[in-house]
């Protein structure tokens, strides 16, 4: 397995692992599959300051993909990121997210960033698992705050230090800078 950048060309594998997340499940909250120019819109968004990577196979075929954002959008947040992973349903358990989020944490250490959070629809054992794994850990519940598929479903709230707490905390660094690590190496 390959991990990369992922480039506006592949916004079409990547709306083709969300949209049974979308479609099929309650584990994302949009109602409506974003197709490939939306995706390709969301990724321009914050283009030189919240990566996004892709996990290829030997045979170049994307097997899932994670990305950072903004956690807020007041200023007071810019030094906290929200962090996400998906992984097509095939590719599953077999390290697919781990090995994304193995690339995209450091990254946002180099950056800056001081915190990663990531929303979990509940119940989600498996996504649960993989971010404790990874240092994020449990800190709230918003309860029953999404209605989908004929349902009520709360969020947990994971959260993970990316670094210690500064008095004075430099702004996060753009994924240009020198020492980022962006993109990550082939």
């Amino acid at each position: 397995m390959k991990i990369r950048a992922a480039r506006p060309d592949d916004a079409a594998a990547i709306a083709a692992i969300y949209a049974p997340y979308v479609t099929g499940s309650s584990v994302s909250f949009e109602t409506e599959a974003p197709d490939a120019a939306e995706i390709a819109r969301r990724m321009a968004e914050g283009v030189d300051h919240y990566p996004w990577l892709i996990a290829c196979e030997e045979d170049g075929a994307v097997v899932g993909y994670a990305y950072a954002c903004a956690f807020r959008s007041r200023p007071a947040y810019r030094f906290s990121v929200e962090t996400t992973v998906y992984v097509a349903g095939d590719a599953q358990r077999r390290g697919v997210g781990g090995t994304l989020y193995g690339t995209l944490l450091p990254v946002l250490e180099a950056q800056g960033y001081a915190q990663a959070i990531a929303a979990i629809t509940l119940p989600n054992p498996a996504s649960v698992k993989l971010h404790e794994q990874l240092g994020y850990r449990r800190v709230g519940t918003y309860e029953e705050v999404g209605f989908k598929q004929g349902g009520w479903h709360s969020v947990g709230l994971w959260q993970r230090a990316l670094a210690p707490p500064a008095a004075m905390p430099a702004e996060p660094k753009p994924l240009s800078a020198p020492g980022v690590g962006w993109p990550p190496p082939p």
